[in-house]
């Protein structure tokens, strides 16, 4: 940790505290994804966080893409998967992965958040097995004609008009492999096929179905060689993990806090409930969970890329998340579950983390796989 990783997390403190945390109920209760907000976090340099500074990035290290989703979701997991959406999957994808001219002319907009990013793989028969894939993309002279349908996309509807992202950071089959292409509202044949409503949690972020019908996307939108896409998918998902791990960790503090405040105010038979046994467990519990959840988390994100503890966070941050914040719920007892307390809302919010970005079981299959290949030297 550097000062300037402290740094960071003080000013991120300060602006959830002020900016995220007043209003974060309200974007819950009415699945309001707040572009006015998101947009005041590439004051922070948030928005390219990853991203080179040639191109308007911050060019921040993985250390500091996960103090960043560590700090946003203590107050509004919704949020910070838009957040996580745009920064992680569609940003540092493209500064890895783009050409110069592509970085030049799509990055400073996506920094400052003039243009809205995400990345669309899964579809509405495909989420794991992710190469099972049916978009396909096929070449007519200068330009690729797309046509598939894409689920589950967040920011792929940036507001209630069905105005769709700027830029989707899409993969697609050309033949039996996969490419990758960058598609924007000007390709024609792109549009929002239905916006998600009614999500269990995550509900200040917005979930998109998007349609590629014959939507023509110039040959300079592709991304790196035709059919080369899988191993930057990888490398990409191994971060994309991680700072979803780091989400679960933010959920899990605050999950802490809200559960020990009021243990030590509430009283019952006329002491403290941090007094009764079934209470301290409950504390103890969570507590050393956390910690050891996060000691992985700044582990993995200070040594090499690794899609074995990429896993191994996502696995142990989502389980540690979501059983602390029912924890904190059964604490709370009955004013554990309204959402005035929190805790309930933090509870809805760490289920997806079972199941976006890789689900505890395929998590499960890749570091069974993982270990058998390394022999045992890890």
């Amino acid at each position: 940790m550097t000062h300037e990783h402290d740094l960071l997390r003080k000013t991120l403190k300060n602006f959830v505290a002020k900016e995220i945390e007043p209003g974060a109920r309200l974007r819950d209760k009415q699945e309001f994804f707040d572009l006015k907000l998101f947009r005041k976090l590439a004051d922070l340099g948030l928005l390219g966080i990853t991203a080179p500074g040639t191109y308007g990035g911050s060019d921040m290290d993985t250390l500091s893409a996960v103090i960043a989703h560590e700090e946003l979701s203590y107050s509004d997991p919704g949020l910070t998967l838009a957040y996580l959406a745009h920064a992680m999957l569609c940003v540092n994808n493209l500064a890895v992965n783009g050409n110069e001219a592509q970085k030049k002319y799509y990055l400073p907009k996506l920094c400052t958040g003039e243009s809205i990013g995400c990345m669309a793989m899964s579809e509405p028969g495909v989420g794991t097995d992710v190469l099972g894939m049916q978009t396909t993309a096929a070449r007519h002279g200068d330009h690729y004609l797309i046509n598939g349908r894409k689920m589950w996309i967040t920011n792929g509807v940036l507001d209630d008009s069905g105005k769709p992202a700027d830029v989707v950071y899409l993969y697609a089959k050309t033949g039996s492999k996969i490419s990758t292409f960058i598609v924007t509202p000007e390709c024609s044949g792109y549009s929002v096929g239905q916006k998600i409503k009614d999500k269990t949690g995550m509900r200040a972020s917005n979930t998109a179905e998007l349609v590629f019908d014959n939507c023509r996307v110039p040959i300079e939108n592709r991304v790196g060689e035709e059919g080369d896409s899988v191993k930057h998918m990888m490398r990409n998902l191994e971060l994309e993990r991680l700072t979803l791990a780091a989400m679960g960790l933010g959920i899990g503090k605050r999950s802490l806090d809200i559960m020990v405040g009021y243990a030590t105010e509430r009283k019952a038979f006329g002491k403290p409930l941090l007094e009764f046994g079934q209470i301290q467990q409950h504390l103890a519990d969570s507590y050393a969970e956390y910690q050891a959840a996060k000691a992985y988390v700044y582990q993995t994100a200070t040594k090499p890329s690794s899609r074995l503890d990429s896993d191994g966070v996502k696995l142990i941050c989502a389980r540690m998340a979501k059983k602390t914040a029912d924890s904190a719920m059964q604490v709370l007892g009955g004013n554990g579950y309204v959402a005035e307390y929190v805790a309930e809302r933090l509870w809805r919010d760490a289920k997806l983390l079972e199941i976006g970005g890789g689900t505890l079981e395929a998590h499960q299959k890749n570091i069974a796989g993982d270990l058998e290949k390394c022999g045992g030297k890890f």
